[in-house]
């Protein structure tokens, strides 16, 4: 429901000054907006051209230590409310989803972990090669080419399935104004390490003060949070 009236939302076009200020790009905003494309579309042509080395790499352990299925694509939510497949390397075990479900069923403790952030800490899903990769956030370089293809930027809030769309709240509207990022506010905060409000708080903030300055600086901090693995699980 809530995604079909963000959709519904995004054809209209609203004369109130609040949903001009978040949903309609004018003047001095779609020429921030143009060249956040442009900036976007050049950076994820130049880390697909330096990373597909430890791209390659990284594919060819995945297939000899855990076997087929190197990429997981799943189900996000885009800009104005649209799905897309959001790339990653795999780094779950192949029956993940019942391994959460059984996780979950036994202990008390980690379902309230689990509903605080929607992640765990000592996740039963992963695997040993998955944490690594993980903890390094290499698991995430396939998404240079869902920015790519304009489904997403590479700085913007965190990309989420559609359950996760009601822990922002009357905020979901900012959420779906914009495109979600490789990076973030988020990823350069705590990241794992801060409650969902918190990371609602954050996503908000970006967007209605987003500027290429903002994007640049994130982009940096990005490489100190990978390097000291603030927050990484």
């Amino acid at each position: 429901m809530i995604i079909q009236t963000i959709q519904r939302d995004a054809t209209v076009a609203s004369t109130s000054a609040d949903n001009r200020q978040y949903t309609a790009i004018s003047g001095e905003k779609r020429s921030t907006a143009t060249s956040k494309v442009v900036f976007d579309k050049v950076f994820a042509v130049f880390a697909l051209a330096v990373f597909s080395p430890l791209l390659l790499v990284i594919s060819l352990l995945i297939l000899a230590v855990e076997g087929r299925q190197v990429f997981f694509g799943h189900t996000r939510i885009g800009q104005n409310g649209k799905p897309f497949q959001c790339w990653k390397f795999r780094t779950m075990v192949l029956d993940a989803e019942q391994r959460l479900h059984d996780a979950l069923g036994k202990d008390p403790a980690l379902q309230k972990e689990w509903n605080a952030t929607r992640k765990m800490k000592n996740d039963p899903r992963i695997s040993k090669l998955g944490r690594f990769l993980r903890k390094n956030s290499l698991d995430e370089l396939p998404q240079f080419w869902n920015v790519l293809k304009g489904e997403m930027s590479v700085v913007g809030p965190r990309p989420v399935v559609a359950d996760e769309l009601a822990y922002y709240g009357i905020h979901v509207r900012d959420y779906a104004s914009v495109r979600p990022g490789l990076t973030g506010a988020w990823q350069v905060s705590g990241r794992s390490n801060t409650s969902y409000d918190e990371r609602v708080a954050l996503d908000v903030h970006y967007i209605r003060h987003a500027s290429m300055r903002d994007d640049l600086s994130i982009i940096f901090r990005t490489f100190g949070a990978i390097l000291g693995q603030s927050g990484a699980h």
